[in-house]
């Protein structure tokens, strides 16, 4: 397996905006799928975005939550995607997640990143 680290949370004022990042690393890892969640205190996990980041179909697609607002870019290793979400609201604060459908080599796996916390003050 690799490794996934999340990056580009903190504090940001209602309305602001955050780049965020998700790589994937490790010897001969490659990302096939990447998801971005969010997970809100009290709250389960909920999906926000995923992206293909290879083959076909590498259209991202939204939850209704943030569609409009959320944007997932693919870095051009392809082990790397860029969400960014704009015009944030009070109830976008939460731990966002990333998570990956890779191969290393023969074997697939899945994994969990750490999680970046964003806080959006009122």
């Amino acid at each position: 397996q690799g490794n996934l680290e999340e990056s580009g949370g903190g504090l940001v004022e209602t309305g602001g905006s955050l780049n965020l990042s998700c790589v994937a690393s490790g010897s001969r890892v490659t990302a096939w799928s990447m998801d971005w969640y969010r997970q809100a205190p009290g709250k389960q996990r909920e999906l926000v975005g995923s992206i293909n980041t290879r083959g076909a179909h590498t259209d991202p697609t939204y939850a209704d939550s943030v569609q409009g607002r959320f944007n997932i870019t693919v870095g051009n290793d392809q082990n790397t995607i860029l969400p960014q979400i704009k015009d944030l609201k009070p109830e976008d604060t939460a731990v966002h997640f990333c998570h990956i459908d890779g191969s290393r080599e023969l074997a697939t796996f899945e994994l969990w990143g750490q999680g970046t916390l964003v806080i959006v003050s009122a």
